[in-house]
């Protein structure tokens, strides 16, 4: 007998089976994407949770009338076998096996597979296309969404306020960014550009909003014109008050809901329009060559310039992540003072309550405005889960038998933080230390790596990985990601992983270094720090840390570093109590300096910090 949860989602499989029927579908791909192809949505576009149970910000879902099939990357497999019914959904991995090539070994040659043109790119439409032409299927974009036709009481589309966002935290005006997008259309040839990043457009007109959870930025489109004329497709009843007066007069703003009239309007044949294949909704690629016009299919030039920070985003990106090690420190003195001595007395610290006092001693810094994602709180097996979010209700307690693991971040006015450590409280998994310390010297060995200029996140992966590799581990997710100002906290288009990713890493990127590994049924361990990307007198560019929360020691296996290892983590200690201890307050300071003691004076400065 099915739960009342199972019993929901199968419901809702049966009744959008039988709209594919009235549709004459055979398939039908969900993807995890909205119009934007964001990593975040809003609840009206949760369709794939809605139909599947899986909540993780990435994956598809391919339905037909005999299977739903789920393919997810690395970080979510456990988490879509606990959420998603093993006897409704199957699951796959996204990159060892890609929808499209299951989809092309198990489609009939007359098959008919739907698709919501506004939820996939291009690019992934070209390749669901070469999978039914390989079975001889045909793949139909929809008029609308039949997920959305069987969703009762599906949530309205979101109304979030939209401010200015202030030059003084912006460095350069929107019009001056305007200019930057069109000198680069003019050299491509482009007469139009098209944006539908939130991000993007919020960067662009130096706006943010408040449409989707933890992304500060409204969901709009936006069009540009080689003159410079431009056009904003988003509601009005979402300004704030005033935000009209602070618009730029090269602007005019239309409704949202308008966008693809007043694109096919404004586009003439043999036009060239600048098109994201990979963060564009398909159906602006189709109507473009509908009306006889020529997509010019590049990574946007919006998301170029965004990605190079300039000196006024740099400044408020080092001073929010000073006020946030604030946090961290409060944060640390708290959970090893309070983990052992409330589990002795039965009442142990929850995986929840450390997420929502990590909020509050962010709440009590200068600037924080919201969390920049959901806070990662996971104790013992819980942390090998990768994208872990704890159950207010019966989340599992932190004991100092088991390590702990937070993954956490805040949006500021002046910036966006990331960062993640793990936690031991005396007593170490077998196998924990060598792990931990392997872990820690992965993240050494990309922090101090300088490298010429030309460089991609791919080239240097595996420096990252190498001193896992030397004990027979690794990590399923990427080693480093972009970070937004005051935006996304996963940015496009920098990243350091394993896949091929052709974009030089250039001074003032922003990016994550976290290596981590994670025993299934066991714990999981990473540290993460963001850094800057800085050129040295000679040329080569080098990372310039960022974030100054203290890295537990007496975890490691102190054998297994290098005295280089060992200067590097004292000099950082040194650095974290300079620029955080004088404001903390005095108690958290004795901790604080207690916590970055060298570690060839003290082995174990954590549990002396309590």
């Amino acid at each position: 007998m099915p739960d009342n949860r199972t019993a929901a989602l199968l419901d809702r499989v049966a009744s959008l089976r039988n709209e594919m029927k009235k549709r004459d579908l055979d398939a039908l791909i969900v993807p995890r994407f909205d119009a934007h192809q964001g990593e975040y949505v809003a609840p009206h576009d949760e369709r794939l949770g809605f139909l599947t149970g899986f909540t993780g910000s990435a994956g598809v879902a391919i339905v037909t009338q005999d299977c739903v099939r789920l393919f997810v990357d690395g970080r979510y497999i456990v988490q879509a076998q606990n959420q998603c019914p093993g006897d409704l959904v199957d699951r796959d991995h996204i990159f060892e096996n890609p929808p499209e090539n299951w989809l092309a070994e198990i489609a009939q040659s007359d098959w008919v597979i739907g698709f919501d043109a506004m939820l996939l790119p291009p690019n992934w439409v070209r390749r669901f296309e070469k999978a039914a032409s390989t079975a001889g299927a045909k793949l139909e974009a929809l008029p609308d969404n039949p997920v959305d036709a069987v969703w009762v009481g599906q949530p309205a589309e979101p109304t979030g306020t939209i401010s200015s966002f202030p030059l003084q935290f912006a460095g350069v005006s929107s019009t001056g960014k305007r200019d930057q997008m069109t000198t680069r259309m003019a050299s491509e040839g482009a007469d139009f550009l098209v944006e539908t990043q939130p991000d993007n457009i919020a960067w662009l007109l130096n706006v943010r909003g408040d449409d989707v959870a933890y992304n500060p930025m409204p969901q709009s489109f936006f069009l540009l014109e080689r003159s410079g004329a431009g056009h904003w497709f988003v509601n009005r009843e979402k300004f704030d008050d005033g935000l009209t007066d602070l618009l730029p007069d090269w602007l005019q703003i239309h409704r949202k809901d308008t966008f693809l009239e007043l694109l096919r309007k404004q586009v003439q044949p043999g036009d060239k329009v600048m098109i994201d294949p990979d963060f564009s909704p398909s159906a602006v690629t189709q109507l473009v060559e509908d009306v006889k016009a020529d997509p010019i299919h590049k990574l946007s030039p919006v998301t170029s310039a965004k990605a190079l920070k300039n000196a006024t985003e740099l400044e408020g990106l080092r001073a929010c992540h000073i006020e946030d090690a604030v946090a961290w420190a409060t944060f640390g003195k708290w959970l090893h003072a309070t983990v052992s001595s409330r589990a002795a007395n039965g009442n142990p610290v929850s995986e929840y309550e450390a997420e929502q006092k990590i909020l509050e001693t962010r709440r009590a810094r200068p600037g924080f405005l919201s969390e920049s994602f959901r806070t990662i709180s996971c104790a013992g097996a819980n942390a090998a889960m990768c994208h872990y979010a704890a159950d207010p209700h019966v989340s599992a307690p932190i004991l100092p038998t088991a390590p702990y693991l937070l993954d956490s971040g805040g949006q500021y006015e002046t910036g966006t933080t990331d960062a993640t450590r793990s936690f031991s409280f005396g007593t170490l998994p077998p196998g924990y230390a060598e792990a931990y310390t392997a872990v820690f010297k992965a993240l050494h060995a990309l922090a101090t790596i300088r490298f010429p200029k030309g460089t991609q996140g791919h080239h240097i992966d595996a420096i990252c990985r190498r001193p896992l590799w030397d004990l027979g581990l690794d990590y399923d997710h990427g080693t480093g990601h972009g970070i937004g100002h005051r935006l996304s906290v996963h940015e496009q288009p920098q990243r350091i992983g394993k896949p091929y990713n052709p974009v030089d890493l250039d001074p003032g990127m922003v990016l994550s270094i976290e290596p981590g590994y994670y025993r299934a049924g066991g714990y999981g361990i990473r540290l993460e720090n963001l850094f800057e990307i800085r050129q040295a007198e000679d040329g080569f560019l080098y990372f310039e840390n960022m974030t100054w929360i203290p890295i537990q020691t007496d975890a490691l296996v102190l054998e297994r570093l290098s005295e280089t290892e060992i200067d590097w983590l004292n000099n950082y200690h040194a650095n974290v109590e300079e620029l955080v201890g004088s404001r903390c307050s005095e108690d958290v300071r004795s901790w604080l300096s207690a916590a970055c003691r060298p570690v060839d004076r003290a082995r174990s400065s954590w549990s002396q910090a309590i």
